[in-house]
């Protein structure tokens, strides 16, 4: 098992953040809402701001000999928090990565005094729903699809109680 660490992304490392995103769309471009298409045409400043929002935290998890191997994301949604944008590299999956990094943006909402966490996963994906389930995540009855042309692609949305 490698060993892993996860660090909340500040806003001069944009650059670190723009090639994991971007590596993240294009090796699963149906597990999320925007596309590498749209991500590609990004300035330097749309990069820049989306890691200045202090409302919000971007984390990444790195592996010492692998580097950058996870990303996250996790906004205020509504009046609970989002958890977003989760992705692993193929050769860091199934190895811990994706709890360490849900865990981090469970720990933000938490401080953060949000009283819900919730997500939107893919119905096909049954190693996050695995995952998110582990983590206590349930589903919450929303329903929905991925924007065009990947509406063929249908979702559920998941809901984590954070009040203690």
């Amino acid at each position: 098992m490698m060993s892993i660490s996860v660090v909340k992304l500040t806003p001069d490392e944009w650059e670190r953040h723009k090639a994991i995103r971007l590596r993240a769309l294009a090796d699963s471009p149906s597990a999320f809402g925007s596309v590498l298409e749209d991500a590609v045409l990004l300035t330097d400043d749309d990069w820049k701001q989306r890691l200045a929002r202090a409302d919000s935290a971007t984390f990444v998890a790195t592996s010492g000999s692998a580097g950058d191997v996870g990303l996250i994301f996790g906004a205020p949604y509504g009046d609970h928090a989002g958890l977003f944008s989760m992705w692993v590299a193929p050769e860091a999956r199934k190895q811990g990565v994706g709890g360490k990094l849900v865990d981090a943006v469970i720990a933000w909402a938490r401080e953060a005094n949000y009283s819900q966490l919730v997500l939107d996963v893919g119905d096909a994906n049954t190693a996050a729903i695995t995952l998110y389930a582990g983590r206590g995540f349930e589903p919450n009855g929303i329903h929905g699809t991925l924007p065009a042309p990947r509406d063929h692609i249908r979702e559920h949305q998941r809901r984590l109680n954070l009040a203690t």
